[in-house]
């Protein structure tokens, strides 16, 4: 049987890492919107700093996740702190991905980002893969 009890300290720390991801991203957001003409090198390293624990992070969760889905749904059920725990760092998760596209698209606007660093055209449009598939299957 999985141990829930760390699969909450877990989801805890996580959430804690993913705020401190968030303030990082509101810090450059802030930085950007007072038109500092210059990248924030700080907050650039800042982040690489918390990639390593942050994959550290999201392996163990893996691995926990396998755990609790081996529980039945009534048991799962039986632990609604977990859910919120993951409802809250989807939430965190959310803001942050929301704040860094937008962080991006005012660095892409200030002409900050290099070329090759340019995002695909492709990316803003949330159906391509779907188009591409409908048209391969047409092709057969």
């Amino acid at each position: 049987m999985p141990d829930v009890e760390k699969l909450a300290e877990h989801l805890k720390a996580h959430l804690r890492l993913c705020e401190d991801i968030l303030r990082l991203v509101e810090h450059e957001n802030v930085a950007l919107k007072q038109a500092e003409s210059t990248g924030n090198l700080q907050t650039v390293q800042a982040k690489k700093d918390l990639l390593p624990e942050l994959e550290k992070s999201l392996e163990e969760l893996r691995a926990y996740r396998a755990e609790w889905m081996k529980l039945s749904a009534e048991e799962r059920a039986g632990r609604p702190e977990i859910a919120g725990l993951l409802r809250q760092n989807q939430d965190v998760i959310m803001k942050i991905i929301v704040l860094d596209r937008e962080n991006e698209q005012t660095l892409l606007r200030k002409g900050l980002v290099p070329p090759k660093h340019l995002p695909s055209a492709n990316r803003n449009r949330p159906h391509f893969v779907a188009d591409l598939y409908r048209r391969g299957g047409s092709k057969s």
